[in-house]
């Protein structure tokens, strides 16, 4: 049985529907990922399980128990919000002992606890510090630690990183990865940063207009996408729509306009004639200024229209003699920028018929 199960959850603000008859389920032990774009219904998700909103339908079950009469004090979970919520006035000791006195724990336990608490979330010897003291990091530690010391069944992160520069918040997603399987307690996370929830997640819910589009692990959410906005939403994707021209064993024709015809391997039986589409990530092309006569599912002419050098690799926009626009990738093998191609110069794109992944409009 999951540890955290939602049945047909739905919660209404007016006319506006934020979360829509969805159904999870999220086991023991795991870091699971509430991921979309805003708007699309994740933090509203996130407080129903916490019980700062109640469902307008459905249920939120823990260990099979249905949370609707628990407040969120009553609830075996803690929430680490974008702004920590760190009261000022107070030491770092005085933060995360606060849950402990809240929940009435004897006095002469909680120095022990907080102690062990920070030590966890490495932060010995800052317990009489105050919050404008510290560091953004170091404060979300604080947050966490705080969230941790009464060692809750779940702990809910709302956009935890947001607010930090992007090298600290590689160290904090490391830090967060440690100390999930450090606690070995459930974590619900969520986020709009794709790159942050394929980095830290066991599976990835990603969510749009209050819908959940695909639950999966990372690799399978980012290679194999079930729909075309989890496509476009997880990472750099060449989507190529057209119809259905002919099948053949395990492959799929499809003419796409401006591009030309496109074969992709896929078990499906669709009908000629059918709309449907290819989701290409651009590190799966074959980019040079000639292929020669090696044999390719794909191949394409066309000329580097734009690109973009993001240090190890280099992203190339190709526009093809048909007017369709494709985005390539290349490894840079060399110190410096590595020119492989500018502007202007002519290329061939090629890949096999598996590169692509067939999605059914």
């Amino acid at each position: 049985m999951p540890l955290l199960e939602l049945r047909q959850v739905t919660r209404r603000f007016g006319d506006f529907t934020a979360v829509d008859h969805v159904d999870l389920a999220i086991d023991a032990g795991e870091f699971f990922t509430l991921l979309g774009p805003s708007g699309c219904g994740k933090t509203t998700l996130l407080r129903m399980i916490a019980g700062f909103e109640q469902p307008d339908e459905g249920q939120v079950l823990l260990d099979g128990v249905d949370l609707a009469d628990s407040p969120p004090e009553a609830r075996p979970v803690r929430t680490v919000f974008q702004s920590y919520a760190l009261f000022p006035h107070m030491s770092v000791e005085g933060n995360v002992a606060f849950p402990l006195q809240m929940a009435k724990t004897p006095a002469r336990e909680i120095p022990k606890r907080v102690a062990e608490a920070l030590e966890d979330v490495r932060l010995t010897g800052f317990g009489r510090r105050y919050p404008h003291e510290l560091s953004g990091g170091q404060r979300q530690r604080v947050a966490i630690a705080r969230a941790l010391v009464t060692h809750p069944t779940m702990l809910l992160l709302d956009e935890p990183l947001a607010a930090l520069d992007a090298k600290l918040r590689e160290e904090m997603q490391i830090e967060l990865i440690n100390l999930q399987k450090q606690a070995g307690i459930t974590f619900v996370y969520v986020t709009h940063d794709q790159t942050e929830a394929l980095a830290l997640s066991h599976r990835i819910a990603v969510m749009n207009r209050g819908n959940v589009e695909q639950v999966d692990e990372p690799s399978k959410v980012y290679r194999f996408p079930k729909s075309r906005f989890v496509a476009d939403f997880i990472g750099q994707c060449n989507l190529f729509s057209g119809t259905v021209a002919a099948r053949d064993g395990g492959i799929v024709s499809i003419a796409v306009d401006a591009l030309g015809t496109v074969r992709v391997a896929t078990p499906s039986t669709i009908a000629p004639g059918t709309r449907a589409s290819i989701a290409l990530r651009p590190e799966q092309i074959r980019i040079g200024a000639s292929q020669g006569d090696t044999a390719s599912d794909n191949r394409f002419r066309g000329t580097v229209s734009d690109l973009l050098y993001m240090g190890d690799v280099t992203v190339y926009r190709v526009r093809t003699d048909g007017g369709a626009e494709v985005e390539a990738l290349l490894a840079n093998s060399q110190t410096g920028r590595a020119k492989f191609f500018e502007p202007g110069d002519a290329v061939e794109m090629d890949w096999p018929a598996a590169a692509g992944h067939f999605i059914e409009d």
